[in-house]
């Protein structure tokens, strides 16, 4: 089997054009759908029926460093969306390294970060959402 590698260098992450970089330390990106893809409800005669969910809406979280230069373009994309609604954009992240790919054709901001100020930087807390996630997990 081998060793396998991964590398956080290696994923990437495109917001309309933009390759974002300067991620917090610690988990920098997340994505999820929002909905179980099957639910199953349960017949009183023991039998019972999956259901199939079409909502392929999903999330995408990710954290960057309070330096980031990303977190401008970030915002602007978000002002501009709030000011004009006209704010969606495409998204890849990608693992180069590996087979995972998870992209949309329509993302936008849900809301800018938390802005928060003391000794030390902190991250900025970014969550898109998008209708319809293409979600492929892959290995290395």
């Amino acid at each position: 089997m081998g060793v396998k590698t991964y590398n956080f260098k290696e994923v990437i992450l495109i917001i309309e054009g933009n390759h974002i970089t300067g991620f917090a330390d610690g988990t920098s990106i997340t994505v999820e759908r929002n909905s179980d893809a099957f639910t199953y409800q349960k017949n009183v005669d023991g039998g019972g029926t999956r259901s199939k969910s079409n909502d392929n809406s999903g999330r995408i979280t990710f954290s960057l460093a309070q330096t980031a230069a990303a977190n401008a373009i970030l915002s602007a994309i978000a002002q501009l969306d709030e000011l004009t609604a006209a704010g969606t954009f495409v998204v890849l992240i990608k693992d180069n390294q590996g087979r995972s790919l998870h992209t949309c054709e329509t993302g936008w901001i849900v809301k800018a970060p938390n802005a928060e100020y003391g000794m030390e930087s902190s991250a900025r807390e970014w969550i898109i959402e998008t209708d319809n996630l293409i979600h492929f997990v892959g290995g290395n």
